[in-house]
């Protein structure tokens, strides 16, 4: 069993996993890196399917978004504005302790604000993470083999939403690199890593919202895994 996050070396689960608590890792600082595909078809598949939801291109590619802070939250259940918002689960990267460490996390988005700005609809959603996590010096050499998956609530039934390796994305450091290029930012510095297309459900439908998301990042060879799941509730939009 996983037990807090405080950087004594006792405070390691035999599997290498810590407790992750915001309230003992305040958040400073977020960063939310977009279109770190490290296929060129597959980033373009990605903006394919976030035109078809009328997403215009990124100016630049991979692009760092800021947002606040304060969005970060472990609840079990978050709220959004509206029903045009959705989750894509994303490896997180934070530094504490003078380190850097690995999570999961969801980049909760409103679609219809990406429309005209993806940067605002970054803002619009509190953004999930797991309450465990993992040193980054363990498993940045084997960075490619760690698995990424998402489900979703659909029709009452637990479905596949997202599924591949971080090999999908650009090495890890290199993102965290391209924002942080000092080896010792500021505590509580978080960075989202970016994610992978949307699994098309029986009516053709990719990036869609859920009412209930599962994040997941398996590590095969320590044979762990890190499991996050939230509840999302919509509140009305009044004129």
């Amino acid at each position: 069993m996983a037990i807090e996050l405080s950087f004594a070396c006792e405070s390691f689960a035999t599997d290498g996993t810590v407790q992750l608590s915001l309230a003992s890792v305040p958040p400073t600082k977020l960063v939310i890196a977009g279109w770190t595909g490290r296929d060129a078809a597959a980033i373009q598949h990605h903006i394919h399917e976030l035109e078809l939801l009328g997403v215009p291109a990124p100016s630049t590619v991979p692009l760092y978004y800021r947002g606040s802070a304060l969005l970060l939250t472990q609840a079990e259940n978050i709220e959004v504005i509206g029903s045009d918002s959705s989750g894509e689960a994303e490896p997180v990267l934070f530094f504490a302790n003078n380190e850097w460490w690995l999570t999961v996390g969801s980049d909760h988005t409103d679609r219809k604000v990406e429309t005209y700005s993806v940067a605002v609809s970054k803002q619009m959603c509190p953004k999930p993470i797991a309450t465990a996590a993992w040193r980054w010096i363990d498993v940045a050499d084997y960075q490619d083999e760690i698995e990424l998956h998402s489900r979703i609530l659909e029709d009452g039934k637990w479905i596949p939403y997202q599924k591949g390796t971080f090999a999908s994305i650009r090495p890890l450091n290199s993102l965290r690199d391209g924002f942080f290029p000092s080896t010792t930012p500021e505590s509580g510095s978080f960075i989202s890593c970016g994610t992978l297309g949307a699994i098309k459900n029986a009516k053709g439908e990719g990036i869609r919202p859920a009412t209930s998301m599962e994040l997941e990042i398996r590590d095969p060879r320590r044979k762990r895994s890190i499991i996050h799941r939230y509840n999302t509730t919509v509140l009305p939009v009044i004129a």
